[in-house]
């Protein structure tokens, strides 16, 4: 089952929609979905780690202090699937999902295989982003595994302040861009916030960098009326942020979810809440979400649902 349906209105708003993580599960364990998303995520990191990773020296003790929190979260939030023991410093991680031990001493890199960050990232479903708690340079972009981004790569994005990140977003620094970033300044620690983001797209790769765009542009290419409906999906992606206590950085989670629209449309109110946005939506935020080349002949898929 599809667990988030964005849209909570049938015209488009610009609004952040953050709202307190009342039961502070940063990550979620999509059990249908897991082992063939986990295998990609460590396939695209065996093929082009430094496009898909950026764990740099000066940001270990984040990156430690994001290991300790999760996974004890984990262990906690999904005792059938993970656990955790502790002896010391020594750390023994069992992940009964991919059948696999990680014994390792925390705090010491070199008992990892990976970086504390990139090793964590092959045990979630999540793309994992840090940020420094930096206010003189806008709260930065340090470090961060993102192997299912949406039209974007760590390599456009690092070392940017927050709004420069979000610089091309249509009617973001007008309208939430000031209150998305005293967010940021104001979150506090053992308060972690949440939203959704949506996107639809005509190509079910979860692995959109920019080096993807003609794969993209081919099935925009291939779509017609009739396949309309099964071949674009509603892309959702469940963000969390969290303050980190000991370094006050911040860790921005990212789990991605896809569902066919032919899905969406099965359900007549989120169809008519589907359509009334893409109805109502800005042209310039349809060409930035990428859903402006196919928006009129999706749109009349919709109606002829209800």
């Amino acid at each position: 089952m599809f667990p988030y349906f964005p849209l909570k209105a049938d015209t488009f708003s610009m609004a952040m929609g953050t709202q307190a993580l009342e039961n502070g599960r940063l990550i979620e364990i999509d059990a249908d979905h897991y082992a063939p998303e986990i295998q990609l995520k460590r396939a695209l990191l065996a093929d082009d780690q430094n496009h898909y990773l950026h764990a740099p020296q000066e940001t270990l003790p984040a990156q430690w202090e994001v290991v300790e929190l999760l996974l004890e979260q984990l262990a906690r939030d999904y005792p059938h699937y993970f656990s955790l023991t502790k002896n010391g410093k020594q750390v023994t991680w069992h992940n009964s999902l991919l059948q696999e031990v990680t014994t390792f001493e925390m705090g010491q890199a070199t008992s990892l295989p990976y970086a504390p960050l990139d090793w964590l990232g092959r045990q979630v479903q999540e793309d994992l982003l840090l940020l420094r708690a930096d206010t003189t340079q806008g709260i930065p972009l340090v470090a961060g595994q993102l192997c299912f981004p949406n039209a974007w790569c760590l390599e456009e994005k690092l070392g940017k302040s927050f709004l420069a990140i979000h610089q091309e977003v249509p009617l973001f620094a007008e309208h939430i861009g000031r209150s998305s970033y005293l967010l940021l300044e104001r979150l506090k620690v053992g308060r972690p916030a949440w939203r959704l983001n949506w996107a639809i797209k005509n190509i079910p790769r979860l692995n959109l960098t920019p080096r993807y765009a003609h794969e993209v542009a081919q099935a925009q290419r291939e779509l017609t009326s009739d396949t309309i409906g099964a071949r674009c999906l509603l892309r959702v992606e469940r963000q969390a942020l969290i303050r980190l206590p000991r370094t006050q950085g911040i860790l921005f989670t990212i789990h991605t979810y896809q569902e066919p629209i032919a899905t969406i449309a099965q359900n007549g109110q989120q169809a008519r809440t589907l359509l009334g946005v893409l109805q109502t939506t800005p042209p310039e935020v349809l060409q930035y979400k990428g859903i402006a080349p196919f928006a009129p002949m999706l749109i009349d898929y919709l109606l002829d649902q209800l």
